[in-house]
């Protein structure tokens, strides 16, 4: 049966559905609140005599919403973050979600997480008004405007005892990118309580909408605008961003609003000169050199007055000169790759990453090289003076996990000894701390490592103080690890705080600079380049086509075994281990006759290594081998060579 109040609040709902938002008994609602419940019945369908629970999207369908969001959510993130250790002595949680109402991003008290998560306050909570009625989420995304939607402005009665108050965050081109939030599982206060949060949030949505209008611009020109000088340089009130000729690129939501007035024209692709009384090649003169109090500007419409500051592109010296900006990779991931666009591109990815406290996970199979990789982003970084700490959660055992990677503090556990123990955490203070093997974190220890994350400070063991820490977290693992989300063996909170961007290696067998890497671990440990060993063709080939289930690991021990064992400085085929070494008359149909050449054995055993690697797919290997279907076939029959019957 429901309570008195949620049925009280049913028929003040079901007063506005007769009366509309003119309703008298809904008088201590806004009319915002109301024409939103009036939505919720007669647009989305909605039965207010119906509660309906928390809508949450399982992980594969999150992180859909998510990637669309990729780049955005990693310059939001130190906003929210920043945004939570203001509120969250009041009982807050912070959410983004995104355009359509899903939550993508989430921070909250974790002792209250059953709680958050059975209200919707959680990752992959869907607050859209078609779904969960009136709310701050939806209604804002419906109205495009800040508010608090509080206590019994909710349209289900489910959502009663919570506030929310939100904000819009829009992108460059004025359209509705995210919503900010933060909301409270329960409230006493009216709601003029929530004035200041309100103020607040939309602080902080301004921030974050102006930190990506940056990262978006960085390579045009960038006018940051104010009614005040003082604050022009660090927080302009307006920004626009102009291509080379003059014209409107972006703005942020209040510049929009400034600069189109009350004719809701668009802004975007109008003349400079057009919206302000200044020629475009006065420019110049408003750099930030210049007193800020003196670089005045008048708009065309109205003639208000503004400060102004003009940021040039990089290396451009005025409007109209020809730039061109490239991103460079810095070196120590750039030597990663040889060319291989499947690495290329995360390459790239993770380069835009390495100044950024997002954490990082990396996936792929088991030697595909997830801690050389960790260290190319250490080392791109500005830590790279700081030390990087490399934690193999599968080799610690369980019983040393915490004091290892926690420290403790004398005589905190048998054992423990005499003194104090820095912890692995602790060490890595400034620096970047690479956990491989994360899958295999013990699920008790998966809750402090969150709380080191969300708090950004450590407890020893022992110890009543935690320590304040500063570390770049990169985590690594070869499992499926949504999978072991969903079996309920990894914490789905500490899955998404680590995969603030996840990068996936390419297992070597499916990489293209194969050659590339074959060459430099021949290299390696080797000053005179002279006495690099050389590969014989066969011997080349055979590597080539070889499936590498080790990866990375795989390929250095079988060039390293080659280059101690060869002779005369040139690797052939029996140079090479057993394990990659091919048994040539395995190959050859028994029945047949193997070629007397050794020139045809080694061809027919490489015949064969493509074949497998293909799995007998003859198209394919024709094309990689540049020669008709009906060579291939004649090859084959030549060396005696037959399909599986199984594959037939």
């Amino acid at each position: 049966m429901l309570h008195s109040h949620a049925n009280e609040h049913i028929a003040t709902v079901m007063d506005v559905a007769e009366h509309g938002v003119g309703s008298t008994r809904a008088f201590k609602h806004e009319d915002i609140i109301k024409a939103s419940w009036f939505r919720c019945l007669n647009l989305h369908g909605l039965d207010p005599t119906r509660p309906q629970q928390a809508v949450i999207l399982p992980h594969n369908r999150l992180r859909e919403h998510q990637d669309r969001l990729e780049e955005f959510l990693h310059i939001a993130r130190h906003g929210l973050e920043t945004l939570y250790h203001q509120v969250s002595g009041l009982g807050y949680c912070v959410l983004l979600t995104d355009a359509k109402g899903v939550t993508v991003d989430f921070i909250g008290d974790l002792v209250f997480e059953p709680s958050l998560r059975k209200a919707g306050l959680y990752l992959g909570a869907d607050w859209s008004e078609a779904v969960a009625g009136t709310c701050g989420v939806g209604t804002c995304i419906a109205t495009g405007e800040a508010l608090t939607v509080h206590l019994t402005d909710h349209f289900d009665a489910t959502h009663i005892p919570l506030t929310c108050t939100t904000s819009p965050v829009f992108n460059a081109l004025g359209d509705l990118m995210a919503v900010l939030d933060i909301s409270q599982l329960q409230s006493s206060q009216p709601k003029d309580s929530q004035h200041l949060a309100l103020q607040l949030v939309k602080s902080y949505a301004q921030h974050i909408e102006n930190a990506a209008f940056m990262r978006m611009f960085q390579a045009e020109w960038v006018l940051k605008l104010s009614t005040a000088p003082q604050f022009l340089d660090v927080k302009p009130d307006y920004l626009v961003a102009l291509d080379a000729t003059g014209k409107v690129l972006g703005h942020n939501r209040r510049a929009q609003l400034l600069l189109q007035g009350f004719s809701n024209e668009k802004v975007i692709g109008k003349n400079f000169e057009d919206l302000f009384n200044l020629k475009l090649q006065e420019l110049t003169r408003f750099s930030a050199g210049r007193a800020t109090d003196q670089n005045v500007v008048t708009l065309a419409k109205g003639g208000s007055i503004l400060f102004m500051i003009a940021t040039p592109p990089p290396k451009v010296s005025q409007p109209g000169a020809s730039h061109v900006v490239t991103f460079k990779i810095p070196a120590p991931l750039a030597a990663l790759s040889g060319g291989d666009t499947a690495l290329d591109r995360q390459i790239e990815r993770a380069a835009k990453l390495v100044n950024t406290p997002v954490s990082v996970l990396l996936t792929g199979e088991t030697g595909t090289g997830k801690e050389y990789f960790a260290k190319a982003i250490h080392e791109s970084s500005e830590r790279r003076s700081r030390p990087f700490i490399a934690v193999n959660c599968a080799a610690i055992p369980e019983t040393l996990i915490e004091s290892e990677l926690f420290g403790h503090r004398p005589g905190s556990f048998s054992g423990s000894g005499s003194k104090s123990k820095v912890g692995l955490i602790q060490a890595a203070h400034g620096g970047t701390l690479f956990l491989d093997e994360i899958g295999d974190m013990p699920m008790p220890l998966q809750s402090r490592l969150l709380r080191v994350l969300a708090e950004k400070e450590v407890l020893p063991v022992g110890a009543t103080q935690p320590i304040p820490v500063d570390i770049r977290v990169i985590a690594a693992t070869h499992f499926n690890i949504e999978h072991q989300v969903r079996a309920g063996k990894f914490r789905d909170d500490l899955f998404y705080r680590l995969a603030g961007a996840r990068i996936n290696l390419p297992p070597l067998r499916s990489r293209t600079d194969l050659s590339w890497l074959i060459q430099r671990m021949l290299s390696m440990g080797l000053d005179d380049e002279a006495s690099v060993p050389t590969l014989l063709p066969e011997t080349e080939k055979l590597l080539q086509v070889h499936k590498w289930p080790g990866n990375l690991r795989e390929l250095r021990n079988t060039l390293d075994y080659a280059k101690a064992v060869c002779s005369d400085g040139q690797i052939g085929l029996a140079d090479l281990p057993d394990a990659i070494s091919i048994h040539e008359e395995a190959l050859i149909k028994p029945s047949q006759t193997p070629p007397k050449s050794s020139v045809a054995s080694a061809d027919a055993a490489l015949l064969v290594q493509y074949m497998r690697a293909a799995n007998w797919n003859v198209t394919l290997v024709s094309k990689q081998l540049g020669v008709s279907r009906m060579t291939l076939y004649r090859r084959m029959k030549r060396y005696g060579i037959e399909v599986p019957e199984s594959l037939h």
